[in-house]
């Protein structure tokens, strides 16, 4: 025991003490056994008193932790007054691991699930081969931006991906609403000196006393991001702009990339980011350290915000405290869950649905084709489109909504709606099958919500000290 504890605390000052990952190696196929028997022994009891009715029969049928081991690092040894150790290390572990599971009767109860990120995903990309230019920062980025906006486009809230375990399940029954928008004003940063520039420039700005030129970029979940006005010559920029971005989570994160404007590309100052629930808990405003390359650049960022719920109440898509440049006044949801009637031969028919309202707002679901499984002539979309509503776009006569039925490019048929139609449905939320002509029907939810003052929710913030 006495030359294990002399050699671990010989190697264990932050170390990565190679030793213990060869036992782990060696060890590894009987911890994969053990560890898979502890799971299924430990989680599936869990299982039968955590979950509700069947979901409770949730089981593994196969778990297997895969042929990479886990490796140990960073190991700090310290010896015991009883000629013991204590032993501290960080576990990492990039498994390949295959887990199965079943269940009775779960499609019983789940007639559709729809996956989302709450907030965008880190994605890093390792080019190999003939493909390795692509590493180049400039490729990797412009790459990492086009697969991440697709992403964020299907996946990332207010966006959702349905999966539908049950295809009589109603979409208007299984789609999710946004909670409502939240109004974000980028007021001033300052703090920051030259750390995001080259050498040259920082040279070039020494000579010509020149000052970055500001803008700060918000992105606020799966939303397009917003831009405020460019501040030249400055160290202490102040924007006091706003804009409005829907909101499904309080957990959705708010990054605010302050940026400095140039010809040659753009160079990051730092960015900062915060979440929905942690500016509102603490009163709708907040200081943000900015950081640039992992550290904090002695920056900072002041942004306020003010959240507003999502109401059946028509009386904020006119009012003067909504009306400016970003700032929306209310939303229309409409989903398009299908299609019937449409005539032609199965295999030639392409059919979509194109929802516009006024001259700005064009949207059109996935074009369907003739596929085994698929009733081409009875389509199902389940695609939801959210329409942005401004102070004035109501105005004193909105436009009408359209919803119109496509064969490839060709409009089948098609219906106007007008808006005070919906304003005057039942809880502002019409929903039926449309007669777009030809025999054919769309069936459509249009929903129209202005928006009020929402609470602050008052919940436990995570502690960032840890």
């Amino acid at each position: 025991m006495s030359g294990l504890v002399e050699k671990l605390t010989a190697e264990g000052s932050g170390e990565s003490a190679e030793f213990l990952n060869d036992i782990v190696k060696q060890l590894w196929p009987n911890i994969n056994a053990a560890g898979s028997k502890m799971v299924k022994e430990i989680v599936e009891p869990m299982f039968k008193t955590m979950l509700p009715g069947p979901l409770a029969t949730l089981h593994f049928t196969k778990i297997d932790l895969g042929p990479v081991p886990l490796r140990l690092s960073n190991a700090k040894t310290t010896k015991s007054e009883v000629d013991g150790i204590k032993l501290d290390l960080n576990v990492d572990w990039v498994g390949k691991a295959d887990i199965e599971m079943d269940a009775d009767m779960i499609p019983a109860l789940i007639g559709a699930a729809q996956i989302s990120f709450i907030n965008p995903p880190v994605l890093k990309l390792d080019f190999t081969g003939a493909a390795n230019v692509a590493d180049f920062s400039l490729v990797d980025d412009t790459v990492r931006k086009v697969i991440l906006g697709i992403i964020n486009s299907m996946f990332t809230l207010p966006n959702r991906f349905l999966l539908k375990l049950d295809a009589n399940a109603d979409y208007f029954k299984a789609y999710h609403y946004p909670l409502g928008m939240v109004r974000v004003t980028v007021e001033k940063a300052w703090g920051f000196g030259e750390e995001a520039k080259s050498s040259t420039r920082k040279l070039f700005n020494k000579l010509t006393r020149a000052a970055p030129d500001c803008y700060a970029k918000v992105d606020v979940g799966g939303e397009e991001s917003w831009k405020t006005a460019t501040k030249s010559n400055t160290n202490s920029p102040t924007w006091n702009e706003t804009h409005d971005f829907v909101v499904s989570d309080f957990d959705q994160c708010i990054k605010v990339d302050v940026e400095d404007e140039d010809v040659n590309g753009d160079d990051e100052v730092g960015f900062a980011v915060t979440t929905v629930r942690e500016i509102l808990v603490v009163g709708g405003s907040q200081e943000l350290a900015l950081v640039h390359n992992g550290e904090e650049t002695g920056g900072r960022v002041s942004i306020s915000c003010q959240y507003f719920k999502y109401v059946a109440d028509a009386g904020s898509l006119t009012a003067s405290d909504h009306r400016g440049d970003g700032r929306l006044s209310g939303i229309a949801t409409i989903l398009i869950a299908s299609a019937f009637g449409i005539k032609g031969q199965r295999e030639d028919l392409k059919p979509s649905v194109v929802v516009t309202w006024g001259k700005t707002q064009r949207f059109q679901t996935a074009i369907k084709s003739d596929a085994p499984g698929t009733d081409i002539s009875n389509p199902a979309f389940d695609q939801a489109f959210r329409v942005p509503i401004t102070t004035d776009l109501v105005g004193s006569s909105p436009e009408n909504f359209r919803i119109a039925l496509l064969d490839g490019e060709k409009e089948i048929g098609g219906v106007d709606i007008p808006f005070a139609t919906v304003a005057n449905a039942p809880d502002k939320i019409l929903q039926q099958k449309f007669d777009v002509g030809n025999g054919a029907t769309v069936r459509a939810s249009i929903r129209l919500r202005g928006v009020v003052p929402g609470e602050i929710p008052q919940v436990a913030l995570p502690d960032r000290r840890r």
